[in-house]
């Protein structure tokens, strides 16, 4: 397995807004390429094409964390089944900085809107913007996929992001892929694109 030496952006700000529990604690899997592998408490099943390297720490109890190369370099996170009322991230912290919580309403184009909102509490960051959003698939579902970029203070490095999301019987399923826009971003994303193309959803 790749020496995981590193924490990206999302996960210090999401480390530091007290969502997971302290990095020391993470142990790794390595997924093995080509065989399939259940994903977010087997709510999900994909088949990746490379070894993934799978981190023990959650970002909420829907979903995973998954990267190649640490997660400063590329970060892919899974969410299933996420119920209407719930927020995408653990949220501990409901007075301070209450994150917003999806609604099975919703139309798909306000998972965008939900994942940015999200993203900017959790980053503390207004440089957060989504670039694109158009109809898409996800396990033969609709869903909608959306790119984005963001930068955090006393970080310049840009960062470049796409996901893909679908409401299916009423709860939330999304998928997001996140690296450097430098090099990581357009090294990985066919990767990842390939990876969603194989997912399948339990009933």
């Amino acid at each position: 397995m790749t020496a995981l030496r590193f924490f990206g952006t999302v996960i210090v700000a999401v480390l530091a807004f007290g969502l997971l529990s302290p990095p020391a604690s993470a142990t790794w899997k390595v997924i093995d390429g080509g065989k399939k592998a259940d994903v977010a408490k087997e709510k999900m099943s994909v088949t990746p094409k490379q070894d993934w390297n799978r981190s023990s720490q959650r970002p909420s109890p829907y979903g995973e964390l998954w990267t190649l190369d640490g997660f400063s370099l590329n970060e892919l996170s899974f969410f299933a089944a996420i119920p209407s009322g719930k927020a995408i991230y653990y949220n501990y912290q409901t007075k301070n900085r209450p994150l917003p919580k999806f609604k099975s309403k919703m139309l798909l184009t306000d998972l965008a809107e939900l994942f940015e909102s999200t993203n900017r509490i959790v980053l503390q960051t207004s440089l957060f913007d989504v670039s694109s959003v158009e109809p898409t698939k996800l396990a033969g579902h609709d869903a909608v996929r959306f790119q984005y970029e963001y930068a955090v203070q006393g970080d310049e490095l840009k960062r470049n992001g796409e996901a893909v999301a679908a409401i299916i019987n009423g709860k939330l399923y999304l998928v997001n892929f996140v690296a450097p826009a430098i090099h990581y971003f357009d090294r990985d994303i066919v990767k990842v694109r390939a990876l969603i193309d194989t997912i399948e959803i339990a009933n």
